[in-house]
Protein backbone atom coordinates (compact mmCIF):
# COMPACT_ATOMS: atom_id res chain seq x y z
CA UNK A 1 0.00 0.00 0.00
CA UNK A 2 2.72 2.34 0.70
CA UNK A 3 4.41 1.89 -2.60
CA UNK A 4 1.23 2.49 -4.66
CA UNK A 5 0.30 5.75 -2.31
CA UNK A 6 3.68 7.06 -2.54
CA UNK A 7 3.48 6.90 -6.38
CA UNK A 8 0.24 8.13 -6.57
CA UNK A 9 1.12 11.24 -4.18
CA UNK A 10 4.24 11.60 -6.59
CA UNK A 11 2.17 11.58 -9.59
CA UNK A 12 -0.86 14.22 -8.43
CA UNK A 13 2.35 16.52 -7.27
CA UNK A 14 3.79 16.66 -10.69
CA UNK A 15 0.16 17.55 -11.77
CA UNK A 16 -0.43 19.93 -9.02
CA UNK A 17 2.55 21.59 -9.81
CA UNK A 18 2.29 21.85 -13.66
CA UNK A 19 -0.85 23.62 -13.17
CA UNK A 20 0.23 25.80 -10.27
CA UNK A 21 -1.94 24.51 -7.38
CA UNK A 22 -0.48 24.13 -4.09
CA UNK A 23 -1.48 20.92 -2.27
CA UNK A 24 -2.53 21.41 1.80
CA UNK A 25 0.06 19.12 4.00
CA UNK A 26 -2.24 17.05 5.91
CA UNK A 27 -0.53 14.49 8.49
CA UNK A 28 -2.98 11.83 9.39
CA UNK A 29 -4.38 12.25 13.04
CA UNK A 30 -6.22 9.14 13.65
CA UNK A 31 -4.85 6.94 16.17
CA UNK A 32 -5.48 2.95 16.59
CA UNK A 33 -4.46 0.52 19.74
CA UNK A 34 -5.09 -2.89 17.46
CA UNK A 35 -4.78 -4.14 14.39
CA UNK A 36 -8.68 -4.72 14.26
CA UNK A 37 -8.94 -1.00 14.76
CA UNK A 38 -6.55 -0.42 12.03
CA UNK A 39 -8.15 -2.37 9.58
CA UNK A 40 -11.80 -0.80 10.12
CA UNK A 41 -10.06 2.37 10.14
CA UNK A 42 -8.50 1.80 7.02
CA UNK A 43 -11.81 0.01 5.30
CA UNK A 44 -13.50 3.39 6.65
CA UNK A 45 -10.93 5.55 4.68
CA UNK A 46 -10.66 3.58 1.43
CA UNK A 47 -14.19 3.74 1.14
CA UNK A 48 -14.26 7.70 1.95
CA UNK A 49 -11.70 7.87 -0.70
CA UNK A 50 -12.95 5.78 -3.45
CA UNK A 51 -16.08 7.48 -3.23
CA UNK A 52 -14.01 11.02 -4.24
CA UNK A 53 -12.01 9.92 -6.18
CA UNK A 54 -15.06 7.79 -9.01
CA UNK A 55 -16.42 11.62 -8.38
CA UNK A 56 -13.63 13.73 -9.60
CA UNK A 57 -13.50 11.00 -12.44
CA UNK A 58 -16.97 10.96 -13.46
CA UNK A 59 -17.70 15.13 -12.88
CA UNK A 60 -14.39 16.53 -13.01
CA UNK A 61 -13.43 19.65 -15.17
CA UNK A 62 -9.55 19.03 -16.01
CA UNK A 63 -8.79 16.19 -18.27
CA UNK A 64 -5.43 15.12 -16.42
CA UNK A 65 -6.73 15.08 -13.10
CA UNK A 66 -9.69 13.02 -14.15
CA UNK A 67 -7.64 10.69 -15.49
CA UNK A 68 -5.32 10.92 -12.66
CA UNK A 69 -8.43 10.36 -10.44
CA UNK A 70 -9.92 7.00 -13.02
CA UNK A 71 -6.36 5.44 -12.62
CA UNK A 72 -6.13 5.58 -8.78
CA UNK A 73 -9.51 4.78 -8.48
CA UNK A 74 -8.89 1.55 -9.47
CA UNK A 75 -6.21 1.25 -7.23
CA UNK A 76 -7.85 2.78 -4.32
CA UNK A 77 -10.49 -0.49 -4.72
CA UNK A 78 -7.97 -3.35 -5.26
CA UNK A 79 -6.78 -1.56 -1.56
CA UNK A 80 -10.20 -1.47 -0.23
CA UNK A 81 -10.96 -5.22 -1.19
CA UNK A 82 -7.58 -6.36 0.54
CA UNK A 83 -8.26 -4.47 3.45
CA UNK A 84 -12.02 -5.63 3.55
CA UNK A 85 -10.34 -9.07 3.25
CA UNK A 86 -8.39 -8.50 6.24
CA UNK A 87 -11.33 -7.10 8.22
CA UNK A 88 -13.22 -10.11 7.95
CA UNK A 89 -10.61 -12.10 9.28
CA UNK A 90 -10.44 -10.32 12.16
CA UNK A 91 -14.47 -9.86 13.14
Amino acid sequence: MVTDHSKANDELKSIASQKGVTLPGKEPTLKWNSDKAYVNMMVKDHEKDLAEFQEEAKTGSDPEVKKFAEDTAKMVQEHLDLAKETQSKLQ
